[in-house]
């Protein structure tokens, strides 16, 4: 009893660590070669697990990364959530926890259920991985932030494939290379895998087949971005301007700072204009009042950008009444037009933060509230909706937006030819949140092949190009100007057109393996004594 115990604490050890790991891959560590080697551990830790064990274990690595990875949200809800911090830690904790239970650990009790000969790791654990990912993605409004893939932003050919798969193509070559890895320590260590051997013949042969997989991954993605800097290269241009007014959060919403921070975005913007830029866009919720609506601000607002050249993309709060009195409370971009003095298009966000920007089932669970301070819960605009400015077509995502393939996807496919994306990360301060959720917004680039410009108001800011290279990156907290010829693209990539049809069918792969083991352990498994009537006597 007592080994089994020693045991089983460092199986949870070698859990633990990996998910520790499998952090360092993202933000703020960045060391991106960790995510090569991150789930060795938890494979070790499943060598020879039961799938009871398995989902223990896993549930374990999953709540070490989850909890490690989004820490900063326990500073975000004590600063402007008004909690003390051990609750907020408790709710980091808790939500660490669903995440884990939700996704990580029945991937790898699945995984054990499935797999009974090592070599078939190789293309099991891409399975599971990818579709656990997935279904991370859509559940309950879906969470795809820090995908596997993502880590891998900094190795640009690596990435490309995204085009064709999304970010979980690049998440199934990570967990081939883990596979891989595992193999040839299982072979070199003379371990098994749920009581099977594993050949240093067999171990190798897996480990090239994972070589050349990566290799292929890597020369379609050289040749993809020679390829995608050449229609750049060709493509009509848009020059634009992003505008980093770096206001405190504190003083946001503050109506003593209200003009104070409109004439900043403004002064900026003057600033901007030395460079001829046809779009200045501002933050999300630059203008901190609902523009159009409130007279006084959005009268100073336009007075100082009036005789602007430029078109004006302006983050605000807007609302609509409803009759009978009620109100919809929208989180709007309004795309302007000083010289015509008229808007010319309002974009709403489509997918809100839960328990940020409204709180889901709260007919059912009064007591939840939204974690941070300001206005009610709003409403959640139509997926898709895009902005025509002077004969070209805008698609817009509004912060927490960026993190959703799907939503990047639906814009492209009517008809933007550039993203934008207008956030606000001051709530984060200079912790890992902002670095994490900027790494986002390269997938959404490389998946769709569209230039990508990003607003932020304390930063990053930044311009992408389609091939996912990042340029003129804003420092965090500080004011900040910049201004760049886009590339405008047309055309769908093979993600835009077909969706999440790749990881949807390595979901429905996994399950249907899943299920087979199961049916095969049933069938294994050792009968019941039978009755003493019909037992042989000797």
């Amino acid at each position: 009893m007592d080994r089994r115990r020693k045991d089983e604490l460092r199986q949870a050890g070698l859990a633990v660590g990996g998910g520790l790991l499998l952090t360092a891959a993202f933000p703020k560590i960045a060391l991106a070669a960790a995510a090569w080697v991150a789930l060795v551990p938890l494979l070790w830790a499943l060598r020879e697990a039961r799938p009871a064990e398995a989902f223990r274990r896993a549930a374990l690595f999953g709540i070490a990364h989850f909890a490690s990875l989004l820490y900063w949200l326990v500073p975000t809800m004590v600063r402007y959530g008004g909690l003390p911090a051990l609750p907020a830690a408790g709710i980091l904790l808790l939500f660490a926890s669903v995440l884990s239970l939700l996704f990580i650990a029945p991937a790898a009790a699945g995984l054990v259920l499935a797999v009974r000969r090592p070599r078939h790791l190789l293309l099991g654990l891409p399975l599971f991985w990818a579709g656990s990912e997935y279904l991370r993605s859509v559940l309950f409004t879906g969470f795809p932030w820090a995908l596997l893939g993502t880590s891998q932003i900094g190795w640009l050919p690596l990435v490309q494939i995204a085009d064709l798969a999304g970010p979980y193509g690049i998440s199934a070559v990570l967990a081939a290379a883990n596979a891989a890895v595992f193999l040839l320590l299982l072979a070199a260590s003379g371990r098994s895998w749920q009581g099977s051997n594993l050949t240093r013949r067999a171990a190798a042969g897996s480990a090239a087949a994972a070589a050349c997989l990566a290799a292929a991954v890597w020369g379609y993605g050289v040749w993809r971005i020679a390829e995608t800097d050449r229609r750049a290269a060709e493509a009509p241009r848009l020059r634009v301007a992003v505008i980093q007014g770096n206001i405190a959060q504190s003083m946001k919403w503050d109506p003593a700072f209200q003009a104070a921070t409109i004439d900043t975005y403004v002064r900026l913007s003057r600033e901007a204009e030395a460079q001829a830029p046809e779009l200045i866009v501002w933050p999300e919720s630059a203008a901190p009042f609902y523009f159009l609506a409130e007279i006084p601000p959005t009268r100073r607002l336009l007075e100082g950008i009036a005789g602007s050249r430029a078109h004006f993309l302006i983050g605000a709060p807007a609302f609509e009444l409803r009759p009978g009195g009620a109100a919809d409370y929208f989180n709007s971009a309004f795309l302007v037009a000083p010289a015509e003095a008229r808007v010319l298009g309002r974009y709403d966000k489509a997918h809100l933060v839960p328990y940020g920007e409204y709180t889901p089932f709260k007919e059912y669970l009064p007591f939840l509230g939204k974690m941070v301070e300001h206005v009610g819960d709003f409403t959640p605009g139509p997926e898709g909706r895009t902005l025509a400015m002077a004969g070209r077509t805008l698609g817009i995502q509004i912060c927490y937006e960026i993190i959703f393939p799907a939503l990047a996807r639906a814009l492209v496919a009517n008809g933007a030819e550039l993203l934008i994306t207008i956030t606000n990360d001051a709530w984060y301060g200079k912790s890992a949140g902002p670095y994490q959720h900027f790494a986002l917004a390269v997938l959404r680039a490389v998946e769709t092949r569209r230039a990508l410009v990003r607003a932020a108001n304390t930063g990053i800011s930044a311009f992408i190009d389609p091939s996912g290279r990042v340029h003129e990156p804003t420092p965090l907290e500080v004011e900040a100007v910049a201004v760049r010829d886009i590339p405008l693209l047309a055309g769908r990539t093979p993600y835009v057109a077909c969706g999440d049809l790749a990881p949807a069918a390595a979901l429905a792969g996994a399950a249907g393996l899943a299920l087979a083991g199961l049916r095969r352990r049933r069938r294994e498994a050792p009968q019941k004594d039978l009755p003493l009537s019909r037992r042989s006597v000797l």
